[in-house]
């Protein structure tokens, strides 16, 4: 997915899930200068220090194990992640595909389901009234 990105594009960072804390996915995102966000595996070990990749995952592991997971994800904003998740799964409840061909009206569909959404939200937020 770094690929679709151009070379001259900075990346601040990048965050995923645990599937991508892998070998492979850690050295791709620092070469490109940015910064990983990406959760230890439940079972995940340190890895022999011998890149920079490696030591920066063994810090992550390192302040997961201290501080524990959940303050780990507040520190780094990956909790923010899953709010993003979640919206998507309720874009997807209005339909998987946008039925729309031309470019203008899936703009005009994506955004007429945003607005579903936001509606749906504020309907079901509770009014907090002051009681003297």
């Amino acid at each position: 997915m770094l690929g679709q990105i151009p070379e001259v594009e900075q990346i601040g960072t990048v965050t995923a899930d645990g599937a991508y804390d892998t070998r492979r996915c850690h050295p791709a995102i620092i070469d490109r200068q940015a910064t990983p966000i990406i959760p230890i595996r439940k079972n995940g070990r340190a890895w022999k220090e011998d890149c920079p990749a490696a030591k920066a995952r063994n810090e992550t592991l390192r302040a997961t194990k201290h501080y524990g997971r959940t303050f780990w994800k507040h520190w780094t904003g990956y909790h923010a992640r899953s709010r993003v998740e979640a919206k998507m799964r309720c874009l997807k409840a209005f339909g998987e595909r946008i039925a729309a061909r031309d470019p203008a009206r899936q703009t005009s569909e994506i955004h007429i389901r945003v607005a579903l959404m936001n509606r749906f939200s504020a309907l079901g937020t509770a009014e907090i009234l002051p009681v003297a």
